[in-house]
């Protein structure tokens, strides 16, 4: 069996090699720090888990940075996060604007933890003034942010949003899907905005190209009030086999 050093070798003589007719393309720079971006991850994980472990569970509250406060879906994401906190649950927000605001706004107003997983963007204004200033983490990296919202929480809110609540939405789905993370709830809040993306879901991706199974469907419920949300978390954690714990462990 080969080496690293050996195989590493390998690598470079294929790299160097002209037997394809050209030589095979290479970086044009390569940073020195990059090696010691690893020990950043490190320091990044260890401070936010140190944070993060002394809460307890949570609701991830997912939506647009730029919904404003007179818009109906602020004051719907205000409202479920204020029932969460009725209900005993800390709430999780990226710690931005928009819905990110409004959960953090109902949860503080209701005397709740208010936990806020900031990220460095150079267009989003920073944290917001809902947000305990104990559980109030910055993060460089998105990746370390999503361990962060996916670990702690025990259900995840999704309201209105762009592609970074996309993406949050289908990663938390994938996970769930491929049981990397326990199954917990996913719930859309928004029908006139989640229903047309529900149906082609169900339309084009399950029945016509056949790539995700019957069962996934459930996995997505959409609802409007609050009180909808509470059912749903209260009837998944009533059942004896559902617990109160993280999502994974590292």
């Amino acid at each position: 069996m080969k080496n690293t050093e050996e195989e590493f070798e390998d690598i470079e003589k294929i790299v160097d090699s002209k037997e394809h007719g050209k030589r095979m393309k290479q970086w044009t720079k390569i940073k020195g720090e990059n090696a010691w971006t690893m020990f950043k991850v490190i320091a990044e994980f260890v401070d936010s888990f140190e944070t993060m472990n002394k809460i307890g569970p949570c609701i991830s509250i997912f939506g647009s940075a730029r919904t404003k406060p007179d818009h109906p879906y602020y004051q719907m994401a205000v409202d479920v996060a204020k029932r969460m906190v009725e209900e005993g649950y800390g709430v999780i927000t990226g710690g931005g604007p928009g819905i990110m605001e409004a959960g953090n706004k109902g949860a503080h107003d209701s005397q709740g933890i208010s936990v806020g997983l900031n990220i460095d963007l150079p267009f989003e204004q920073s944290h917001n003034a809902y947000i305990h200033p104990s559980y109030n983490l910055d993060h460089r990296y998105f990746f370390i942010r999503k361990v962060m919202f996916v670990k702690y929480a025990q259900a995840f809110v999704v309201l209105p949003g762009g592609f970074g609540t996309m993406d949050e939405l289908f990663e938390v789905l994938t996970l769930i899907q491929t049981k990397k993370i326990t199954k917990v709830p996913v719930i859309l809040m928004g029908s006139e905005f989640w229903g047309g993306m529900k149906d082609w879901i169900k339309n084009v991706m399950l029945e016509q190209a056949h790539n995700i199974s019957p069962d996934d469907m459930d996995l997505i419920p959409v609802v409007d009030t609050p009180e909808e949300v509470a059912t749903i978390i209260n009837n998944f954690y009533d059942k004896e086999d559902s617990s109160l714990s993280h999502n994974f462990e590292l």
